[in-house]
Parts: structure tokens; C-alpha cells; sequence
């Protein structure tokens, strides 16, 4: 199965995302099975104590009840509820998204789940058959319920050093990143800038800068701040991302250092990185301050401020 698919946005732009490979859907899918067949055995429990015994139809009725909410339900509701995710595609670190790159909503989990159920796995599924052949003849590792919703399931969890270099942070936006509320950033609405951010020198120039400013323009509500004047959409965005994964090493270091300290028996002597959240009365600052000499950007990208000092990725 190939690892990566473009897949192309309303924008006419082409995103790459790490397609999961069949085994571990595989693996996810087995992890799924072992929940809802713990919580059949729980359900079967609670029927022989409650249905009486001479009353089949009843009892008939009630098993095939919690066999559809169980095998339908369960993936219906936590993909829904974790856009994307059932307990066992988290841990494996797998999401289903729409084949544009965006986050799925409840139809998508139903059409999957539906069609899971009834063509891919169990009614007709041969137990996974069915799946697994249209997912080897598929290029992008696409099931039934997949092609009906049209979703894809992604990796999630991928190295940010796996074949693409660091995203920067844009000089002059290091105070103000400081001060953003991060934990409000989606996962998925992260993931989408930073392919557009990856892909940013291959997209067209009317591509990218409507693009980028859509994005930018959803980050910016779901962190509660615009961009601020002056700052491209690109600069913006990367700001964001690179403080986030700031965030997220020094919380590392700082837990990796807590360990080694307990394990030597010594008072853990305060964070090693001070927290950049913001407090409640505090607000972003206005922007950077622009260079009086501002780099050239390359040719072929949207044209930027004579005053701006950020220079697009390449």
C-alpha cells in the first residue's frame, strides 16, 4: 500500500497526508473489536439477569438491539466525538478525515460505520474480506465505507523530522506567539497548516495566498486572535505551529527532567522552561515591528508589503 496520497482541496490545492498502511488499520480495527466484544459479553451479562427466561422474543429482540448499537454505535459515536478517532485508531495514532484533508462530522461516521458493518466486516464482510481486498486494490488503502463517505484514514503520528525540515519561528513573533492560547488549536486545523506550510513553494500564487489566508483566518477563531497587521498568512501560521512544538518540548524536558531528579532523590528545583500561556488579563501584542530593509521574496509567490519583513517558505 502507498504511504502518502495527494489529495485535492476546494482551492485546487494538492496536500500530501501519511495514509495508514493495512496493518496498522489492522490493529486498530482489532483493538475495536476487543471493546465492543467486551461490551456485548457486559450487555448479554445484564440480559440474563434482568429479561426472563421463558420469554424468548423479548430477550431475542433486546440482543439484536445492543448488537446494532454496539457494532454500528460504537464507531459512529467515537468518531464523531473525536473527529475521527475510535479508541483504537487513538491508540494507534490513526484519524479518518475527508479526502479533502478536512475533519469529518457525523454523517461521514455513519455512512462508515453502516456501511462497516452491513458490507466491509460482518453481514457481508466475511469477517474483513470484503475490506481488506478493496482496501489492497485501492491506491490510498480506501474500504467500502470509506468510497460511500468519502474519508481516508491518516497516520497521525508522524515524526515533524520525517522527510521535511523544522517550521521556524518568523523573526519578530516570538513575544507575541508567547502570549497565544494554544490549547484551543485542533489537532486536525494544526495538521492542515502544516502541509499547506510543507507544500508552500510548489502551489501557485493565487492558490497559496487563498489558502493560506482561509487557514489562517480559522486559526485565528478557534485562538481567539486575528492576525496581526503586517503579517502574512504564511508568517501567521508558522508562528503558531512553531511555538506549539516549542510548548511541547520544553513540557518533555521538563517532565524528563522531574523523572531523573525523583530517581536521584532530589527536589525537583522548578520548570526548566517558564510557561508561555497567557494570563487571563493579558492580550497579544500588536505585531512585529517591520524592518526598514525587507528581504526580496522568491519569485513565483504572492506579493508581500514592501514594509513586511517575512519572507514566504520555500
Amino acid at each position: 500500500m502507498h504511504e502518502e496520497s495527494e489529495l485535492v482541496t476546494g482551492e485546487a490545492v494538492v496536500l500530501d497526508l501519511r495514509v495508514a498502511k493495512l496493518a496498522s488499520r489492522a490493529l486498530a480495527m482489532a483493538l475495536d473489536v476487543l471493546v465492543q466484544f467486551a461490551l456485548l459479553l457486559g450487555a448479554f451479562f445484564v440480559l440474563t439477569l434482568t429479561v426472563p427466561a421463558d420469554d424468548g422474543s423479548l430477550a431475542l429482540t433486546l440482543i439484536l438491539v445492543f448488537l446494532v448499537l454496539i457494532m454500528v454505535g460504537y464507531p459512529v459515536l467515537f468518531e464523531t466525538l473525536s473527529r475521527g478517532r475510535s479508541l483504537g485508531k487513538l491508540a494507534v495514532g490513526l484519524r479518518v478525515v475527508r479526502v479533502d484533508g478536512g475533519p469529518i462530522r457525523f454523517r461521514h461516521a455513519l455512512v462508515r460505520g453502516l456501511a462497516g458493518f452491513v458490507i466491509d466486516f460482518w453481514a457481508l464482510g466475511v469477517f474483513g474480506a470484503v475490506a481488506v481486498i478493496v482496501s489492497l486494490c485501492s491506491s490510498d488503502g480506501r474500504r467500502v465505507g470509506d468510497f460511500l463517505a468519502g474519508t481516508l484514514v491518516v497516520r497521525e503520528r508522524v515524526p515533524e523530522s520525517a522527510g521535511h525540515a523544522a517550521i521556524a519561528m518568523p523573526p519578530g513573533l516570538e513575544s507575541w506567539a508567547a502570549h497565544l492560547d494554544l490549547t484551543r488549536l485542533p489537532d486536525d486545523l494544526a495538521l492542515a497548516s502544516r502541509q499547506f506550510l510543507v507544500r508552500f513553494g510548489e502551489l501557485r500564487p493565487e492558490a497559496s495566498h487563498a489558502l493560506g489566508w482561509r487557514l489562517a483566518q480559522q486559526v485565528g477563531n478557534a485562538l481567539g486572535t486575528p492576525v496581526p497587521p503586517g503579517v502574512p498568512p504564511w508568517a501567521f501560521l508558522a508562528a503558531v505551529l512553531a511555538e506549539r512544538r516549542n510548548r511541547d518540548h520544553a513540557r518533555a524536558f521538563q517532565a524528563y527532567t522531574a523523572r531523573v531528579q525523583a530517581a536521584r532523590g532530589q527536589v525537583p528545583a522548578g520548570p526548566a522552561f517558564a510557561s508561555a500561556q497567557p494570563s487571563p488579563w493579558s492580550a497579544p501584542t500588536a505585531g512585529p515591528v517591520a524592518d526598514p530593509d525587507p528581504p526580496t521574496p522568491p519569485s513565483g509567490t504572492p506579493a508581500v508589503p514592501v514594509e513586511n519583513p517575512f519572507t514566504p517558505p520555500s
